[in-house]
C-alpha cells in the first residue's frame, strides 16, 4: 500500500515480555492474524539460536499461507574473527527459508569494545561480510542498528560508519534502535534527519517505551524521513514494552493520511488485537489507544449531552475506522442524556420519556451511592434498564427460595465448600447441591444444576473472572464488599455486579445477574 514498511516484531521482540511464553503453535496463530491485518513484514524469531524459532520457520513453510506479509528471520552478524559463510548462526538464517533477514549489529563504539570485545574496524567488517553473504544467497537484508541513539551521542562518526557499512554491503533498510527506550521525540527527529542527510540510507525506527514515548518517537522518526517502522501488537516487549504498532499505524494512517493498510484491514484492528491477547493470555488493556475497550467510552453527563448532539464533539476520530465502537458508561456522574444514549446503544428509544429517564437515573445514583459501579458492569445496567422498560416479569426466569454455603476444613486437607440452592424454575421447585474449591465455585455449580432442567442453554456459560473490592476499608472486616463477575458463552463475555456486607452474598447477586443476562442475551423465553 505504501513505500513505508510496517514491520511487526511481536513474535520475537514482543515475546521477550515478562510472563509471556509462546508455543510454536501460538506463534503460527499470531502470524496468521498479523497477515490478516495486512502488515508488510512479520519477524518470526531467531532460527539457530532458539530451537522453538527454528521449528517455527520449518512449520511456517508448510502451514502458513501468507497473503500480505513477508516472513523475516532475525539474527546477528557473524562472530568476530570468523567468516559469514562458516558461521552456523548465519547459515541458520539462510536455512530458515525466510525471504528477509533482519540482522542486529552494534553501532555503539562502547558496546563494540566492551560487549563484543573486538575492534571498531572488525565490527564494521562483521557487518559488511554478513550482509554481503546474505545478499549473495538471494536474501533481502534489513539491519537493526542496536543502541544507535546512545552510540550516536557518544561517537557520531562511528555510528554513521556502521550505517554506511551496512548500506554499501547491500542492506535495504537500516533501522535505528532506541534499545534502552530513553529517547524523546525531538531527539529522535533530529538524529534521523541528520543520518539521512549524512548517509542517504533508507532508515527505519525501532523504539522501546521506557520513557512512555515509543509511539511518539516512532512518529517523529517518520516525520523526519524514516520509511520503515517497527513495533509490536499491543505494545508487547521487555521492560515497558515496544512501540504499539497498532497505535503507530492508526496515527499515521488516520491522522497523517498515509495509506499503510487497506481500509478494510485497519477496521479489523480491534478484533485482531483482542484475538492476539487471547493467544498470549495477556488481558487486553482497556485504555489502549484506538483498540481498547475504553478508548471511546464516555462517562460524564456533560460529555453525553454533547455526544447526543454530535459524537465528534468528544471523540478524536471515528472508532469504526479501527473496528471499535463508542460506549456510554452509566455512573453517578451520568445525566439523562447518558441514560438515553445507553438505551439507544441497547436498542431502546427513550427520547422524550422524561419520567422513565429520571427514574432510571435516580436508581443508578442510589445504587452507586451504596457501592455499585455500572461503568464496570454493563450487563447489570442493561438488566436494570430492561426491567424498567419491559417489566420484571419478562426476565424473571426463576425465583430464589433460599441458598446456603458450608465450608469444611480438616487437618492437613484443603478446605472444600458445599452449597445448596432452592429455586422455582420451569414450574418446578428444585433443590440442588454443588461442591467447589470455594463458596462461590460451589454456588455456581449448585445454581447451574438447579436451573439446567428448565434452561439447558446455561450449559454453555462459564465463569471466567472474579474480582473483589473492599469498600470503606477503614471498617475492616465488616466493610461493604463489591464483587464483579465475568461470564462467557464461548463467543463473548459480560460483567455483572453484586454489593453486600457479606462477600458471599455479594458474589451470589453477581452470579444470579450473570446467569440471567446470559439467558436474555441468548433470547431464551421464560419457562
Amino acid at each position: 500500500m505504501s513505500t513505508l514498511h510496517v514491520y511487526d516484531t511481536t513474535l520475537r521482540d514482543g515475546a521477550q515480555q515478562e510472563g509471556l511464553n509462546l508455543s510454536v503453535s501460538d506463534k503460527l496463530a499470531i502470524a496468521a492474524h498479523l497477515d490478516e491485518l495486512g502488515v508488510g513484514f512479520i519477524e518470526g524469531g531467531w532460527p539457530g539460536a532458539n530451537p522453538k524459532d527454528t521449528e517455527f520457520f520449518a512449520r511456517a513453510q508448510q502451514e502458513l499461507q501468507l497473503r500480505n506479509a513477508t516472513l523475516a528471520a532475525f539474527g546477528a552478524t557473524r562472530r568476530a574473527g570468523g567468516n559469514a559463510p562458516d558461521d552456523p548462526l548465519v547459515r541458520a538464517l539462510v536455512d530458515s527459508g525466510a525471504d528477509v533477514v533482519t540482522l542486529v549489529a552494534k553501532s555503539h563504539a562502547g558496546h563494540v569494545e566492551r560487549a563484543l570485545r573486538t575492534s571498531l574496524a572488525e565490527n564494521l567488517e562483521m557487518i559488511r561480510d554478513t550482509v554481503s553473504f546474505l545478499r549473495s544467497e538471494g536474501r533481502r537484508v534489513f539491519l537493526d542498528a542496536e543502541h544507535f541513539f546512545d552510540g550516536y551521542a557518544a561517537d557520531r562518526a562511528y555510528a554513521l560508519e556502521a550505517v554506511r557499512a551496512a548500506v554499501e554491503a547491500g542492506a535495504e533498510v537500516v533501522a535505528l534502535c532506541d534499545t534502552n527506550g530513553g529517547m524523546l521525540p525531538d531527539q529522535v527527529g533530529e538524529v534521523v534527519a541528520d543520518v539521512i542527510d549524512a548517509t542517504s540510507a533508507r532508515l527505519g525506527i525501532h523504539c522501546h517505551n521506557d520513557t512512555g514515548c515509543a509511539v511518539a518517537n516512532s512518529m517523529a522518526a517518520v516525520e523526519a524521513g524514516a520509511t520503515h517502522v517497527q513495533g509490536t501488537i499491543n505494545g508487547y516487549g521487555e521492560r515497558t514494552g515496544n512501540a504499539d504498532l497498532l497505535t503507530v499505524v492508526s496515527n499515521l494512517q488516520i491522522k497523517r493520511g498515509m495509506p499503510l493498510l487497506e481500509e478494510p484491514r485497519l477496521r479489523e484492528a480491534t478484533r485482531i488485537a483482542h484475538a492476539i491477547s487471547e493467544i498470549t493470555n495477556v488481558p487486553p488493556y482497556s485504555r489502549q489507544p484506538y483498540v481498547g475497550a475504553s478508548a471511546f467510552a464516555h462517562k460524564a453527563g456533560l460529555h453525553a449531552s454533547a455526544i447526543k448532539v454530535d459524537p465528534d464533539l468528544y471523540q478524536h476520530t471515528d472508532p469504526t475506522l479501527v473496528g471499535n465502537d463508542m460506549r456510554m458508561l452509566v455512573s453517578d456522574m451520568a445525566g439523562r442524556a447518558s441514560i438515553e444514549l445507553k438505551g439507544r446503544e441497547l436498542g431502546f428509544d427513550l427520547a422524550g420519556d422524561h419520567e422513565l429517564l429520571t427514574r432510571v437515573l435516580a436508581k443508578v445514583k442510589d445504587l452507586e451511592l451504596r457501592g455499585y459501579t455500572f461503568d464496570a458492569a454493563d450487563a447489570s445496567f442493561e438488566l436494570l434498564l430492561r426491567r424498567e422498560v419491559e417489566g420484571d416479569a419478562v426476565h424473571d426466569y426463576f425465583d430464589v427460595e433460599s441458598w446456603r454455603v458450608i465450608t469444611d476444613a480438616r487437618a492437613d486437607e484443603s478446605a472444600l465448600s458445599e452449597a445448596t440452592v432452592k429455586v422455582l424454575a420451569g414450574g418446578e421447585r428444585v433443590v440442588a447441591t454443588g461442591e467447589g474449591n470455594g463458596p462461590v465455585n460451589a454456588l455456581d455449580h449448585a445454581l447451574r444444576q438447579a436451573l439446567s432442567p428448565a434452561y439447558p442453554e446455561l450449559d454453555k456459560l462459564e465463569l471466567i473472572d472474579f474480582r473483589v473490592r473492599i469498600l470503606d476499608a477503614a471498617h475492616g472486616t465488616d466493610a461493604v464488599t463489591r464483587v464483579l463477575i465475568e461470564t462467557s458463552d464461548g463467543q463473548t463475555s459480560w460483567e455483572t455486579i453484586g454489593v453486600a456486607g457479606n462477600i458471599v452474598e455479594a458474589s451470589w447477586h453477581a452470579l444470579v445477574e450473570g446467569v440471567t443476562y446470559g439467558l436474555v442475551r441468548a433470547g431464551v423465553p421464560v419457562r
